[in-house]
Order: structure tokens, then sequence, then C-alpha cells
């Protein structure tokens, strides 16, 4: 029995050292090589971006969201990839892209950058042709997202390098929504609906201010207070334009309009030697734009490209 034993503890040990002889096991990749290697498949996806190979690009970048999931390039994979679709001008899906980026990574840093390019994209979608109507006459869905969109990006980023730009597309779709109101007043005045005429002229002054459209808008209710016979209230708005937007060229018929009521109206002062411009322009085509493509520069962990 004692020789059993003995012989039992010697093919364990024996066993043993098999075991410990044997080839290892593939052991995991590092975290310092994980982020290694998605940060070489970012660039090698970034520089197919920048040369706007499209395909590849999305196709790389795609390899980069799903092989390397839990690094901030597959954050930044996502941005490209709606980035792709926008400079495809494939703009719904470009809006759903940002959108899909927002909800998903709420407190990431990347967050304005997608709200931004969310309000591009729609104010992308808001084009003139002579093939459809008049924006004023269309129908105006598409104009009060941008709209929304562009206010909650000025109210919560107040101060980042896209607020320029973001103001000067405000300007253009607070521009455009009056426009459409204007347009349906006339509609009204021109089959004597003078009631809701004044309605949505009141309406466009109260909800979009900064348009740049109020002198015109005043004029027009100030008509349309005539035709009500209200020449109190008239006057009250012919004032207000003579007041607040002496340098309008709406001056002239409120003037008129003013002196047909028999006010006495004082003569028209001198003109300035400049007029401050309404609105800024937008980005000149010599300054780099602030939503271009991703630069050559090389990419380094915690430093996204934004």
């Amino acid at each position: 029995m004692p020789c059993s034993l003995a012989l039992l503890l010697v093919a364990a040990l024996l066993l043993g050292s098999s075991w410990a002889c044997s080839p290892s096991e593939p052991q995991a990749p590092s975290a310092l090589r994980y982020s290694e290697d998605a940060r070489k498949a970012y660039e090698q996806a970034l520089e197919s971006f920048l040369d706007r190979d499209w395909e590849e690009a999305r196709n790389q970048f795609l390899e980069v969201r799903r092989k390397y999931s839990y690094s901030q390039y597959a954050r930044l994979a996502e941005q490209r990839l709606a980035d792709i679709d926008y400079e495809q001008e494939k703009y719904a899906a470009a809006i759903t892209g940002y959108r899909a980026y927002v909800t998903d990574h709420p407190a990431d840093e990347g967050v304005p950058y997608a709200r931004f390019r969310i309000c591009k994209a729609l104010y992308a979608q808001i084009s003139d042709t002579v093939l459809l109507p008049p924006q004023e006459e269309r129908d105006q869905a598409a104009i009060v997202d941008a709209y929304r969109e562009l206010h909650a990006f000025l109210a919560d980023y107040p101060q980042s390098k896209w607020t320029k730009e973001a103001q000067f597309m405000l300007v253009t779709v607070t521009g455009r929504l009056v426009r459409h109101e204007l347009y349906v007043a006339r509609y009204y005045l021109k089959r004597d609906h003078f009631e809701p005429a004044a309605k949505r002229i009141q309406y466009a002054l109260t909800r979009y201010e900064g348009s740049g459209l109020e002198p015109e808008a005043l004029v027009l209710l100030a008509e349309t207070y005539m035709k009500m016979k209200k020449m109190e209230e008239a006057k009250a708005e012919l004032r207000r334009l003579l007041e607040f937007y002496p340098a309008s060229p709406f001056v002239v018929p409120a003037r008129a309009f003013l002196k047909m009521l028999g006010e006495d109206v004082p003569s028209l002062p001198s003109p300035p030697s400049s007029v401050p411009a309404l609105i800024s322009p937008p980005p000149s085509a010599s300054s780099p734009s602030p939503t271009s493509p991703p630069s050559r520069t090389p990419t380094t962990p915690g430093a996204p490209l934004f």
C-alpha cells in the first residue's frame, strides 16, 4: 500500500510538470496596446476621410467603432460617419447620426460640435431653387426646426467657436420665418380679412425678434390698422418705426401715411455717415472655416478632433 501511494505521488508530480511546461494561453492585449491600435486605425480612416474617399472611410470608421468600442476613437468614428453623410449632402442621415451621438454621449466633450453640425445640416436643407416656389410660400417645418436648434445651441454655448456662424444662420432663418408670416398676412389683406392679417404680423414681431424685417412689418401692420379704421393704432406703429428704425427705407412710406393721417411729421435728419450692419457676414472664404474637415495633424489620445 505505501508503494502504491508513492507511485501516485510521483505521477501527480510528473503531470504537474507537464502542465507547467505547456505553452501559455494567449494573453489579452494590454490597455495601452488597445488604445494605440485604436488610434492607428482611426488615423488610417481619417486619411481616407481627408482624401474624400467616402466609401473607404466609412468602412474604416465602422471597423473602428466595432473593434474599439471602448475607446474614445469609437466616439470620434461616430462623428466622422455623420460628417461623411453631411459631406455627401445626405443631410437627413447626418442629422440622425449627430443626434444619436448627442443622445448616446450626453456628457461627452464632442456634444457641442455634434449639435452645431445638426444646425448646419438643418440650415443646408433650406434651399432656394427656381424649380420650387419661394420659401415663404412653402411648408416651414424645416425652417422652424432649424430655428429651434439654433436658438437652443446659442443659449447653451454662447461663447463657442461656432457662435458667430450660428448667429448668422439664426438671423437668416428668422428672416425667412418672418417673411412667411408677412406673406400670409398679405394673403388675408387681399381678401379683406383684416383681423387675421393683423394677428399674423403681430405674431411675427413678437415671436421672431432680430429678423431685420421689423420696419416692413410695422408699415404693413399700420396699413392693416388703417383699413380696420384703427387710426390711433396705425399712428402708434408708424411712430415706433420712425423712432427705432430711422435709417430704414420704410421711413418714407411711414412718413407718407402719417401725413395722410394728419400728423405733423418732422423733416428727415441728415443721413448718417455710416449705418452699422444689422448682421455680421458669414466667415469669409479666406478665413478657415470652423467646420472644415479635421486637419492632418496626428491625433493623440486625449485630444479628439472637434
